[in-house]
Formats: C-alpha cells, sequence, structure tokens
C-alpha cells in the first residue's frame, strides 16, 4: 500500500504532463483530440482507481501466492530472465481477462469506464475501473505459477506492464512499420477503442499483437473506416463513478423487470448488451447505430466553469498526492483515517463532475463533501496530521471547503437560470 502510493507519486505528474503535453501539441498541429470537460473526467477516473488500489479495496478470491505453493511444477531463479517470463505471462493473462470483460455482460461493467470517452487520447487511458470488488481472474497466471515465478517479481513487473499501456492512447502516432507485427501499437489500439461494426470486439492485446492474431481477434486499421469512439450505449456523463456502475444498475434492473425467470439469471453471463426481449421492448435503451453520424456527449460550459473544473481537480490532486505520501503517519493517528480520507476523495470527485453535468444536486453533493472535511479538522484539530508541516494548513484546507461551497451553489442558480431561459424560449 505505502509503497504503491509512493510510485505514484512520481508516475501521477508524469502522466499529468503527457496529457498536458498532447493537448499542447494537437493545438500546435491544428489536431486537436483533447476536449476539456472530457480530459478532466479521464484525470478524475484516474483519481479515483489508484485511491481505491492504494486503499487495497479488492480482494483476490485466488491469490497469485496460493497458486506457486500448490501448482509450481519448477522455480525459476531470480534473474532477467525470470522477469521477462513475468511479463509475458501477464500479458497472456490480460489479452484473456480483457477479452472476457468485452464478451459478457457481467465483466463489461469492470471496463466500461475504459471505453466511455468519446474522444481518444493519453487522457482516457487512465478511465481504470473502480468496480472491481472480487478478483476473479488470477488462474490466468497459472503458466507463470507453474514455473515458480516468486509473487514479488508478479508484483514488481505488474505496475510496469500496467503503465507500459499508456502511449499507445493517441491519434498523433501513425503506423509504426515492422512493430506493428509484434506489439500494440496506436493504429491497433484505436481499433479496439472504435465502435464502427469492422472493429468490434477486437484487438484485445496490452503489450504483445500476436495474442490477437493467434487466437482470431485481429483487425487493422481501415484508412477507409476513421475509428469513431466510445460505447454503443452513450454514458452521457461526465461523472466517472457514475459510469463505473450504469451497466451493472441496467442489468439489475433488467433482471427484476423481466417476467421470464430463465432470463433473470442468464442475462448475467449472456454476450455483453443482450437484454431480456420483454425488456427491452418496455424499457428501450438509446444505442447508436450509425457511427459516422453520432453526437459527442457534451454540456454547456461557460469558461468560469472550465477554469472552476480545473481548480476542483488540482485541489483533489493535492489531496491524493498528501494522502499518498502519508499513509503510514495517517495510519498511525488511526487506522481507519485512511478509508475516511478515500471517502472525501470519491466525494469530491462526484460533486465537481456533477456540477460538469449541470446537475443541480451537485451543491448537495458539494455540501456533503465539505460538511465531512470541515467536521474532520473540528473533530481532531488537524487535517490528518497536516499540522506537523505547518499549523496553517488546516485553516487553508477549512477557507477551501466554505469557498467550493459558496462557488458550487453559484454555479448551481446560474445554471439553473439559463435553463430556465432556455425552457422559455423553447
Amino acid at each position: 500500500m505505502e509503497t504503491y502510493g509512493k510510485i505514484l507519486l512520481i508516475a501521477m505528474p508524469a502522466f499529468l504532463l503527457l496529457v498536458l503535453g498532447e493537448t499542447l501539441y494537437g493545438a500546435w498541429k491544428g489536431k486537436q483530440t483533447v476536449r476539456n470537460l472530457d480530459m478532466i473526467s479521464s484525470l478524475s477516473s484516474g483519481i479515483t482507481n489508484v485511491t481505491k488500489d492504494v486503499l487495497g479495496l479488492s480482494i483476490a478470491i485466488i491469490s497469485y501466492g496460493w497458486l506457486v505453493d500448490k501448482l509450481a511444477l519448477v522455480h525459476v531463479q531470480n534473474s532477467i530472465l525470470t522477469y521477462i517470463i513475468a511479463f509475458i505471462a501477464l500479458d497472456f493473462a490480460g489479452y484473456w481477462v480483457h477479452r472476457l470483460d468485452h464478451e459478457y455482460n457481467f465483466f463489461w461493467n469492470a471496463h466500461i469506464i475504459h471505453h466511455s470517452s468519446e474522444d481518444f487520447n493519453l487522457a482516457c487511458a487512465l478511465r481504470q475501473s473502480i468496480s472491481v470488488v472480487f478478483r476473479i481472474f488470477t488462474i490466468f497466471l497459472l503458466p507463470a505459477a507453474l514455473l515458480g515465478v516468486p509473487p514479488m517479481v508478479i508484483a514488481v513487473v505488474a505496475p510496469l506492464h500496467l503503465f507500459a499501456q499508456f502511449w499507445y492512447h493517441t491519434q498523433h502516432i501513425n503506423r509504426m512499420g515492422f512493430l506493428e507485427k509484434i506489439i500494440v501499437t496506436p493504429s491497433h489500439h484505436r481499433v479496439h477503442h472504435a465502435i464502427n461494426p469492422e472493429y468490434l470486439d477486437k484487438n484485445y492485446g496490452q503489450i504483445f499483437i500476436f495474442w490477437d492474431k493467434w487466437f482470431g481477434t485481429y483487425q487493422e486499421e481501415l484508412a477507409d473506416k476513421p475509428p469513431v469512439y466510445g460505447i454503443t450505449r452513450p454514458v452521457q456523463t461526465w461523472n466517472p463513478i457514475k459510469i463505473n456502475f450504469m451497466h451493472l444498475w441496467l442489468m439489475i434492473k433488467d433482471a427484476w423487470h423481466t417476467k421470464n425467470w430463465n432470463d433473470k439469471f442468464r442475462i448475467w453471463i449472456m454476450p455483453t448488451g443482450w437484454r431480456p426481449a420483454d425488456v427491452a421492448e418496455k424499457f428501450p435503451v438509446h444505442k447508436i447505430n450509425d457511427v459516422y453520424h453520432m453526437q459527442k456527449y457534451d454540456t454547456k460550459a461557460s469558461p468560469s466553469l472550465h477554469v472552476w473544473s480545473w481548480v476542483q481537480i488540482t485541489m483533489a490532486l493535492l489531496f491524493i498526492s498528501y494522502l499518498f505520501g502519508n499513509i503510514a503517519p495517517i495510519n498511525t493517528l488511526n487506522a481507519s483515517y485512511i478509508y475516511v480520507y478515500g471517502l472525501f476523495v470519491f466525494l469530491s470527485v462526484y460533486a465537481y463532475t456533477e456540477l460538469m453535468d449541470r446537475n443541480k444536486y451537485a451543491i448537495v453533493w458539494e455540501i456533503i463533501k465539505n460538511s465531512l472535511g470541515i467536521a474532520i479538522i473540528l473533530q481532531t484539530g488537524d487535517w490528518f496530521g497536516a499540522t506537523a508541516l505547518s499549523p496553517f494548513i488546516k485553516y487553508g484546507v477549512g477557507a477551501y471547503f466554505l469557498l467550493s461551497t459558496i462557488v458550487t451553489l453559484w454555479f448551481v442558480m446560474k445554471h439553473a437560470k439559463e435553463d430556465e431561459r432556455v425552457m422559455a424560449v423553447a
């Protein structure tokens, strides 16, 4: 937990600089692939994901260590070869987990967030799931376990394998020659994120593309079929926490409403997107049929809202940076504090992305978040031990909570008046 937090303190600024660099490069080249609110939504998804991971809010049904203890046929030595084997084994497992996430209804909920952006850029790579509580696919690391690859090696290689999937989420790199035959390139991954009929459910590889070629899921990017990004049932929100659970909620409602008892059970294991016939007829869901004439989700946003949204995400980044850098000291104060802190982070993201959606209930979530923050300061006389750095930090944090409530209320009232005028004209 603490080690991963330290790693993220280095990785997060690097990813943010690359995301902003791509934005500037797109403006310079006259090919902008980044929209501001979409980028903030993607970064916010990254915040929730890394917070969940650092707090360890998931349970492995079968641990890799158990597989090694029970099934190892040999034990490879801790050498460079061991790390290479671990990397390939992780990529093999990643291909199959990725494929199952796409092809079955229940597992799609864990992956919908990654495909929810209707843009394709480095920021959307940060859209990662928070909905997985039970990790059940460790079994795909069986080849590594049979070879006795130590769990510590897997623990070191896993974040490297994940970070290595960041760079190819871009439209600014074209074909890469002979590398197209070996590794996943931006061209391959553009196909994967596309909703064109020709491209759906293709190119599941994470680092190596040959898995797709071997298992029949490869598709080349076609010059006459420009990729269109997103999901066929658009999410229509900037709120990443909502996105993480909307497919699950749809399945729960469908299972409840269908009159067919067989459908109540099989909906979970049917191909992704399948719905009971009676429910689909009675409760239709918008689906994109003509990808080349789809309208991207957007909300009316003033320059001041764009600026305020950046203020809010910057504050969220500062808050989680303090958490990741001080997990041990915070745990020393109280073992439950890091989870209270995590709740605060999630409430922060929920509140300001609701405001980006022009949802009037954004003020409710903002008040809940800021009330929690002020209660923490009043009860402990501190902000999770930050007074050790400066006695003024708690006052600055408290002032931010008050300001954030006032500004959010102002925006909600402003949006309500604007919407009233639009309705009156209509």
